[in-house]
């Protein structure tokens, strides 16, 4: 397992600071522009700020079909996690949409059964926890069919980044250069939400430009700089702590609503919130485990 350095650290959570932020901006933008309208601006601004790097590093924006083709596939995923997730936003609030966002996690360990690996006890454990926390954030004890809208497209939006995670994952590990799949994925993303912009809504410039904080933001901090600070981070950290750092961003995403846009929550959704928590850090100590007995029977 590889060491975690101070570095890395304080790369993932200024990572993870960002993310959090990230979706304050979306919910303030979305008071302006439309869902695909955002997305797309957001995503192509992330391709903008990724293409410098493309060349730093790989020195090359030219690509092989094989990674074009990894690269469409997970930019349209991509694109339906990022704008289940923008329309979430027209019906539930930053805080409760960053904590169902994470439950992702689980549902990466829930595929997984189908791919033939074997969920250890603690790893249930965590996905019993972090269903009651769902449960507590979204569910009304009073009339237990009254579902958020924006609560149930940001579940739905975890299944799609969870597929993401897993093509990420799987690409990367046939070679393909992660940096220019990162940047085709914004790239196709940005492609098929501003087409879908102009099919399904009317952009108004003067509604871009009152929104212009929130995109800049989210296209430039969240979708470009964040993630080479996670490249970066990864480099060195371990992946478990990695994954541990990053999911941080719900916290930072409540954090930030709470001090910039006054939100705040019932105590049943705030247990929800530390349930979902104490969930994802059970579900890495069991990752955690399971990766020094792995190290044991190998050494």
């Amino acid at each position: 397992m590889r060491k975690t350095k101070p570095s890395g650290i304080a790369l993932l959570l200024t990572t993870a600071l960002i993310w959090g932020a990230s979706f304050v901006a979306q919910q303030v933008g979305s008071a302006s522009v439309d869902a695909f309208t955002f997305t797309g601006i957001r995503t192509c601004l992330g391709a903008l700020v990724l293409f410098p790097f493309l060349l730093i590093f790989n020195r090359k924006i030219y690509t092989d079909k094989k990674t074009l083709t990894a690269g469409l596939i997970l930019g349209l995923v991509f694109s339906v996690a990022q704008n289940l997730q923008q329309f979430a936003f027209y019906y539930s609030v930053a805080g409760k949409i960053a904590f169902i966002t994470a439950f992702y996690m689980f549902f990466v360990s829930l595929i997984s059964v189908f791919t033939g690996t074997k969920i250890k006890p603690l790893t249930w454990l965590s996905i019993a926890i972090a269903i009651t926390g769902l449960f507590f954030l979204c569910i009304n004890p009073e009339d237990l069919t009254d579902i958020n809208i924006g609560d149930a497209l940001a579940l739905m939006c975890a299944i799609f980044f969870a597929c993401q995670i897993m093509l990420i994952d799987r690409f990367t590990s046939e070679g393909i250069n992660g940096l220019q799949l990162s940047f085709m994925q914004f790239a196709v993303a940005g492609i098929i939400s501003v087409i879908l912009m102009f099919i399904t809504e009317k952009p108004q410039m003067s509604n871009i430009i009152a929104a212009a904080p929130s995109l800049l933001y989210s296209g430039i901090m969240s979708c470009g700089i964040a993630y080479t600070l996670q490249i970066l981070g990864q480099k060195r950290s371990s992946p478990v702590v990695a994954s541990l750092l990053m999911s941080l961003e719900s916290v930072f995403a409540v954090i930030s609503a709470a001090i910039i846009l006054k939100q705040k929550m019932t105590l049943l959704e705030t247990t929800g919130c530390i349930l979902m928590f104490a969930a994802i850090i059970l579900s890495q100590v069991a990752e955690i485990a399971a990766s020094k007995k792995l190290s044991a029977q190998n050494g």
